[in-house]
């Protein structure tokens, strides 16, 4: 990592600079037979072609969203938290997003600024474009769809407040959307699922088994949409990893994963993060995993 890069590798993978490292919690899941939520229910920097506009849908897409496949209309009365990870600006911010935020078992910074692919296509950008199309194509199937950021704010918000708005929305189903920044040679997508973590702020002993359901429903229909392989440096080959050191999953009162959806520090999976026809798969492949967990 060169210190004069604006994005550097990310805060998720383990060994990375952005977080420390907190010890990772696998359970093993079992005794829920089904979800039932609460009662009560910028312009991206450094797009690549085909990225969106500020505030904008993804180009040329939002007004015909192609078809997921699923009944026209089988997401209404459904609400899904789409939180497009970074934000283009946090660049610019970097005191406000250092701040400590708890998240229960841990303090961790605010937020960060993202990777970036070695061209300087920003994460934070390819999150934004990606959630874009993907609102497009879950509410032409009747979902209400709650943005965390839509590229209309200065910086963050904080990872506390990422997961606030999907508990605030009683989402049925939350998903927040990343890439990767690790080494070369590392490949594929992941999708990460929430440990069992009880402690200040955080309890997510009801939402472990219904997110791992939306997790592996995700990783099927991500992979299957954008032919893209599973993690072969996270996931023993499942595409799936659980992890206790995430606000935005820890803080979760509803169902919630994280899709690593590439590795933007390898020349391949970077050639697909910036290609705009891959990331219309990539939404897609988002959208039907939604709509597979929240109709099954």
């Amino acid at each position: 990592m060169s210190n004069s890069s604006p994005f550097p590798p990310p805060r998720r993978s383990r060994g990375t600079l952005l977080i420390a490292s907190a010890v990772v919690v696998a359970v093993g899941v079992g005794g829920w037979l089904a979800w039932r939520p609460p009662a009560g229910g910028a312009a991206p920097a450094g797009s690549a072609s085909g990225s969106p506009a500020p505030g904008g849908g993804p180009a040329g897409d939002a007004a015909h969203p192609a078809s997921t496949g699923a009944p026209h209309g089988s997401l209404k009365g459904r609400t899904v938290l789409l939180d497009p990870g970074h934000n283009p600006r946090n660049r610019d911010h970097t005191r406000e997003i250092a701040r400590s935020v708890d998240i229960g078992n841990d303090h961790k910074e605010c937020d960060t600024t993202g990777t970036a692919t070695d061209d300087g296509y920003a994460e934070a950008a390819f999150t934004l474009d990606v959630v874009r199309r993907a609102r497009a194509l879950l509410e032409a199937e009747g979902a209400k769809v709650v943005l965390t950021q839509d590229g209309d704010r200065p910086y963050g918000p904080c990872v506390d407040a990422r997961a606030a708005a999907g508990n605030k929305a009683h989402a049925d189903a939350a998903v927040s959307v990343h890439a990767d920044g690790s080494d070369p040679g590392n490949r594929g997508f992941h999708v990460i699922l929430p440990a069992r973590v009880a402690a200040g702020a955080a309890d997510t002993s009801r939402i472990v088994a219904p997110s791992r359901d939306l997790g592996e429903r995700l990783a099927d229909r991500f992979a299957a949409t954008t032919g893209s392989a599973r993690s072969n440096y996270l996931g023993h080959g499942t595409g799936l990893d659980v992890r206790a050191d995430l606000g935005g999953l820890n803080l979760s009162t509803v169902p919630k994963v994280f899709i690593e959806c590439g590795n933007m520090r390898d020349p391949k999976d970077a050639a697909q993060l910036t290609d705009a026809g891959w990331r219309e798969k990539a939404a897609r492949g988002i959208t039907e995993g939604i709509t597979d967990f929240l109709t099954h």
